[in-house]
């Protein structure tokens, strides 16, 4: 694979991202609403964090592990993120998103999501791409079904955040799906 791609939609442009991304992202992924609704993201979000693992994202595409991508907005500028992991042995993906708070509400996460769901089935090959969400998140739940992801399950206390039990709601789509509802 070669670089990052640069994905386009009608209002969002999905790109690599840059070190100078790093004090939104800390910003913006710091925020304990984003860091609580999701499974990976820490809180505190300290200095250097953003720029760690914003150094991650070239050498992970490059073995064909994940890409991750930064969701702009022309006026808004940087507003969350999205990336697919990759296992390409078994053909699939999971996506897996965050929008800064300022931003809930507008569409970007479905917007964003849509065009990562396009490039791992037409440029990826990918057979699955599959997400879950806490079940207390619903509404990451709702973009997942507005791309046209299917509700698969519900998985009991599968996680552990914060030292509590999490339940998650899966949704997955195939290649075959996807094809079909364009």
């Amino acid at each position: 694979m070669r670089r990052l791609p640069t994905l386009k939609t009608d209002r969002l442009v999905l790109r690599p991202f840059l070190l100078s991304d790093a004090a939104t992202v800390q910003r913006l992924a710091g925020d304990w609403a984003v860091a609580d609704t999701t499974l990976s993201i820490p809180h505190p979000y300290v200095d250097g964090m953003a720029e760690q693992w914003i150094a991650t994202h070239e050498s992970a595409w490059t073995r064909h592990e994940m890409a991750t991508l930064a969701i702009t907005e022309a006026e808004a500028g940087l507003v969350g993120a999205i990336s697919l992991r990759i296992e390409l042995s078994h053909r699939r993906a999971e996506m897996g998103y965050w929008i800064g708070v300022p931003f809930w509400g507008r569409g970007y996460a479905t917007e964003a999501a849509r065009a990562m769901l396009t490039f791992g089935f037409e440029k990826l090959s990918l057979q699955r791409i599959y997400a879950h969400h806490f079940t207390r998140n619903p509404a990451s739940g709702r973009v997942m079904s507005k791309v046209g992801m299917r509700l698969e399950g519900t998985l009991r206390q599968h996680f552990f955040r914060w030292d509590r039990p999490e339940d998650v709601t899966a949704y997955g789509l195939l290649r075959t799906e996807f094809t079909g509802s364009r």
